[in-house]
């Protein structure tokens, strides 16, 4: 006897070629669209890829241009870096090492600038010591893996302390770059809120030839937050 289950015409559907209610609704709206813009479909289709790159564009990834000399040799002038703007959203704080975009209004200028974090709220940051290195919270930082080759680490002196919510940032081709040591007489002494950071860049993506992810100095690592704790 065979066993299988035969279906009835009760467990049939009656029209299993047609759209439900709100499926011929959408299509119906879809088409609707489609009937009113030039082009149809491919113009609907052009403003949802649209729509979509102006949404990651706003709160996902943006990317940004070099402008000048001062973050060389990593970044050089004309290179298209990708700032993540998640980086810091839930809770994330910027840290040192990390290469970040601001808006420096009121501050630096009225633009957006692109520097490496130095020091953060509660640092402690000295140039230089006996061997001309910069020292954060008493450990003295070695950036030769990032500095510009020939630069000092400044050539300028200073001892500053960052406030909490602040940043201290320095541009890796310290003699082309105009940065916190700069604006240390100005208001804010010119530590950059955090409030005012875009994001971290994370790639370089053009040219290809030049194409890396950026990462954070091994360097920060053994430099000991304000309590004494290692960051």
């Amino acid at each position: 006897m065979d066993t299988e289950a035969q279906p009835t015409e009760r467990d049939r559907p009656s029209h299993p070629e047609s759209p439900g209610p709100e499926e011929r609704s959408r299509f119906a709206l879809v088409s609707r669209i489609t009937d009113w813009l030039p082009g149809g479909r491919i113009t609907l289709t052009l403003f949802v890829c649209l729509a979509f790159l102006l949404l990651l564009n706003a709160f996902v990834v943006q990317p940004f241009q070099i402008p000048s000399g001062s973050m060389e040799q990593g970044l050089r002038i004309g290179d298209r870096i990708l700032v993540n703007k998640l980086a810091y959203r839930f809770g994330a704080q910027p840290r040192r090492g990390d290469v970040i975009v601001f808006d420096g209004s009121g501050y630096f200028g009225d633009a957006d600038y692109v520097k490496r974090v130095v020091g953060v709220g509660g640092d402690h940051v000295v140039c230089c010591d006996k061997k001309g290195r910069i020292e954060v919270n008493g450990r003295a930082v070695d950036e030769s893996s990032f500095l510009y080759p020939g630069d000092s680490a400044s050539g300028v002196p200073f001892d500053v302390a960052v406030p909490e919510g602040r940043l201290f940032v320095l541009g890796d081709h310290r003699s082309d770059s105009s940065d916190s040591r700069d604006h240390l007489g100005s208001p804010g002494g010119g530590m950059i809120p955090v409030g005012d950071v875009i994001g971290r860049a994370d790639w370089i993506v053009w040219p290809y030839g030049h194409w890396s992810h950026l990462t954070r100095p091994s360097a920060y690592a053994r430099v000991p937050s304000s309590d004494g704790a290692h960051g």
